[in-house]
């Protein structure tokens, strides 16, 4: 979409390490900054073994890119107050016409200042909830009580997926009426035209013959890896076979070496560590099925590349996964429960009947490949938002 009015717009995120959230933040940004809009990035600083996305996109001159140190992940009496007060400021002195902020820190931040400054369209996306079944209640408490705030300091608010409408709107943030659904945008092209890589298999030590089980996703508390080392174990006792392949990074990195090694399938678990977003698309490629069995996520992206691929994902039916994963049709979905070895044995059970269905395996690639092929696109994303900004501002 051309546009011969040009708006002001500011995206505004705690930090910008890999992943969802941000990616999702930065094509919007770099989209309408090609478009001609004037667009500001706002962000805290990325440190740890997360990745940061920004190296590159400091190189656009189109997109202006303000980093601070007061916008921080954790909740902070000294940082919060300091991150509204800088705000507030910098959306006065720069008179935007929209204020676009992400995830939930930012989110309650942001729009409280950018309200405070009368900036004509105050805007939010939710890419997760910072309240779930998983949290602590009296922190959910006052998550619950922050987001219902600051729903009434916005204009509108967007969701990566219907499930995070109506976890929303069950938890009394705010009216469905407010919501709306865009789908997270990526680089849909490059997952469409992955393909098998013999420099990958090479570089991580698979065998080019292996079936191969990947996860992209960060080592890190609730990405469900105590479901995917105990099913990768109860799978190679039926099928010896299989390699998996682990792409990301974080904080469990050495407790996950340590539990492949106890359970002495090190030989076949392979840890690719943090790949930079472009490379992603080689490793799905590389994959035939994808386990993600986070227990909180919003649409999860990894899910969305290996369909594009034409890879199987398998995922419990939390969140936005079952608006992607059709049961039995795209991929396999398994109810989330407490009892782990059923799920586990569940897990190992279906990856085992996929594997050694090649007719079934190839009707639901086509399947999930067709199913997100168009809707995924960034630029289709960017499109729709940009059409948000002008009807409203």
């Amino acid at each position: 979409m051309n546009c011969e009015r040009k708006l002001k717009i500011c995206h505004v995120i705690t930090r910008m390490v890999v992943g969802g959230a941000q990616e999702n933040t930065l094509f919007t940004a770099l989209d309408h900054a090609e478009k001609g809009h004037d667009v500001t990035l706002v962000t805290g600083f990325s440190p740890g073994r997360e990745g940061e996305l920004l190296q590159k996109a400091k190189l656009n001159e189109k997109l202006k890119i303000v980093e601070t140190p007061t916008l921080c992940r954790e909740l902070s009496l000294k940082n919060d107050p300091a991150a509204y007060f800088f705000l507030k400021r910098f959306f006065k002195e720069n008179k935007f016409d929209v204020v676009h902020t992400h995830s939930s820190k930012a989110g309650i931040v942001g729009r409280l200042a950018a309200w405070a400054s009368d900036v004509p369209f105050v805007v939010h996306t939710v890419h997760g909830q910072a309240f779930h079944p998983f949290e602590k209640p009296w922190k959910n408490f006052i998550y619950k009580t922050a987001e219902r705030f600051a729903a009434k300091k916005c204009h509108k608010i967007y969701a990566v997926a219907q499930a995070m409408i109506n976890q929303c709107v069950e938890a009394r943030i705010a009216s469905a009426e407010k919501y709306m659904v865009v789908y997270s945008g990526m680089e849909i092209n490059d997952f469409l035209n992955a393909s098998k890589s013999d420099a990958i298999c090479e570089k991580m030590q698979i065998p080019a013959d292996a079936p191969v089980i990947g996860s992209i996703a960060r080592l890190f508390p609730l990405k469900g890896y105590e479901y995917f080392i105990p099913a990768a174990y109860k799978l190679l006792q039926i099928r010896p076979d299989v390699h998996f392949l682990l792409v990301g990074d974080g904080s469990m990195h050495d407790e996950l070496i340590e539990e492949v090694k106890s359970l002495g399938i090190e030989n076949n678990v392979h840890f690719a560590g943090l790949v930079a977003p472009y490379e992603v698309p080689q490793y799905v490629g590389n994959m035939d099925m994808l386990w993600h069995f986070s227990v909180r996520e919003g649409l999860p992206r990894s899910v969305v590349q290996a369909l594009a691929a034409g890879k199987v994902p398998m995922s419990f039916a939390l969140d936005g996964a079952p608006e992607v994963i059709l049961d039995g049709q795209s991929g396999f979905t398994l109810p989330y429960r407490d009892d782990m070895e059923s799920v586990i044995d569940e897990i190992a059970e279906k990856s085992a009947f996929l594997l050694n269905n090649k007719e079934q395996y190839d009707a639901m690639s086509k399947f999930g490949k067709e199913l997100v092929r168009e809707k995924f696109d960034h630029h289709y994303m960017a499109d729709v938002l940009e059409k948000e900004y002008l009807d409203n501002v």
